[in-house]
C-alpha cells in the first residue's frame, strides 16, 4: 500500500483518533491515517496514556508517528484532512503541512438550511477568502439581500424566488444571535480550510468496523488491542469498495433510516453488496504454510514491537493482606 502511494505524485490523506473507551479517560487511542483518493487504511499507530502524559495528548503523538512513517517511506502529501483538535492545527501549521477541515466536524448541530450552505460553499470554492465570502453571504441572505459588497462573492447565484418568506431583520435580537454565532473569529479561520474534495466520512466507517473487531466494553491488552485493529484494517481494505447491492430485477437496493441527530428525518442508505473475508484464507495460509514450518523469524518481529508499560505498573503495590483487611462498604461500616 505505501509502495502505490509512493509512486504518486501527491497523496491527499485523513487522519482521526479513536478512543477505546467513552469518556477522557481512555488507556489506548488508535490513530488512522487513510488515503482518501482509494478509501484505504495505509498507516495505523496504537498510543497509550501513559506513553505520552495522558489521553488527551494520544492523537497528536498517532499522528506525529503516522507522518514519520510516511516520510520514511517516501510519500508526497498534498494535504490532510482532520477534524479541528488544536495540538493538531498547531503542529500541521508549525510543520508546513496543508491541513484541511472536515465539513461535518464544523457543521453538526446546525439547522438544514445552514448544513446544506456549508456543504456548498466548501464544494464550490477553491480558496479560503473565497470560501469566507460566501458563507458570510447567508447574512445577508436571510434578510432578503442577495447582493454582496464582498467581489470574492458579489451576489447570490440562486434564481430570483417569487414564493414569500419570512425573512429576518437587521437590529433584531435573532438576527443578533444569528450573526453573533456565525460570524466569530473561531468559525471564520474554519470555514477558510474546510475542505473543498474529500471529507473523513470513510475514516468514521472504519471506525465503525472496529468495533465488530475491538468493542468499547471489553478490556485488551496492548498487543491483542494492535493485532485487532490490523484485522480490522485488513477486513475494511478489502470491503471498502464494494458495489451497491440491486433487486432481482436489478434496480439499486436502499434502506430507510431515522438518524437520532436528524430528529425523525427519514434518509435513504444505499445497501451494499455482502462482505467478503479472503484476508482470513490469506492469514490462515500464512500460518499453516511458514509460521508453523519456521516460526522464528516472526517471533522476533514480534519481540521488536514496542509494548509501553500497564496504567498500574507507576504505582507502588502494597500488601494485599492489608488492602483486604481495610475493606469496608457504606453498609457494613459500623461492624468495622
Amino acid at each position: 500500500m505505501l509502495q502505490k502511494l509512493h509512486a504518486e505524485e501527491k497523496v491527499i490523506v485523513g487522519g482521526d483518533m479513536r478512543a477505546d473507551s467513552p469518556g477522557h479517560s481512555a488507556k489506548f487511542g488508535s490513530y488512522t491515517m487513510m488515503d482518501l483518493k482509494n478509501n484505504k487504511v495505509v498507516d495505523l499507530q496504537l498510543v497509550q496514556s501513559n506513553e505520552v502524559g495522558g489521553s488527551y495528548h494520544m492523537e497528536l503523538e498517532g499522528l506525529k508517528r503516522s507522518l514519520e512513517l510516511l516520510k520514511e517511506r517516501g510519500v508526497t502529501l498534498d494535504c490532510i484532512v482532520t477534524d479541528r483538535h488544536l495540538q493538531i492545527q498547531k503542529f500541521l501549521r508549525e510543520s508546513s503541512i496543508t491541513q484541511f477541515f472536515d465539513v461535518w466536524h464544523i457543521e453538526k448541530g446546525w439547522v438544514k438550511s445552514i448544513r446544506n450552505h456549508i456543504y456548498w460553499t466548501a464544494a464550490t470554492s477553491t480558496t479560503g477568502p473565497e470560501r469566507v465570502a460566501k458563507w458570510t453571504s447567508i447574512l445577508n441572505h436571510v434578510q432578503d439581500i442577495h447582493s454582496h459588497d464582498n467581489p470574492l462573492f458579489p451576489k447570490c447565484l440562486h434564481p430570483l424566488r417569487i414564493a414569500q418568506y419570512q425573512w429576518m431583520a437587521a437590529g433584531t435580537p435573532a438576527f443578533h444571535k444569528l450573526e453573533t454565532i456565525l460570524s466569530t473569529k473561531r468559525i471564520l479561520k474554519a470555514v477558510a480550510k474546510l475542505s473543498p474534495h474529500h471529507q473523513t466520512s470513510s475514516l468514521e466507517s472504519f471506525h465503525a468496523v472496529i468495533l465488530r473487531f475491538a468493542p468499547k466494553n471489553v478490556v485488551f491488552p496492548f498487543l491483542g488491542m494492535l493485532c485487532r485493529l490490523y484485522l480490522a484494517a485488513l477486513h475494511y481494505n478489502e470491503n471498502a469498495e464494494r458495489a451497491q447491492a440491486t433487486t432481482s430485477t436489478g434496480k439499486p437496493l436502499y434502506k430507510l433510516q431515522f438518524p437520532k441527530a436528524r430528529k425523525g428525518e427519514c434518509r435513504a442508505k444505499p445497501v451494499k453488496t455482502d462482505p467478503t473475508f479472503r484476508y482470513v484464507a490469506n492469514l490462515m495460509d500464512l500460518i499453516f504454510d511458514q509460521v508453523f514450518v519456521d516460526p522464528a523469524p516472526f517471533t522476533q518481529e514480534l519481540l521488536k514491537i514496542p509494548i509501553p508499560e500497564d496504567l498500574c505498573s507507576q504505582y507502588e503495590r502494597p500488601d494485599r493482606e492489608e488492602v483486604i483487611s481495610g475493606y469496608a462498604t457504606r453498609f457494613n461500616l459500623a461492624a468495622v
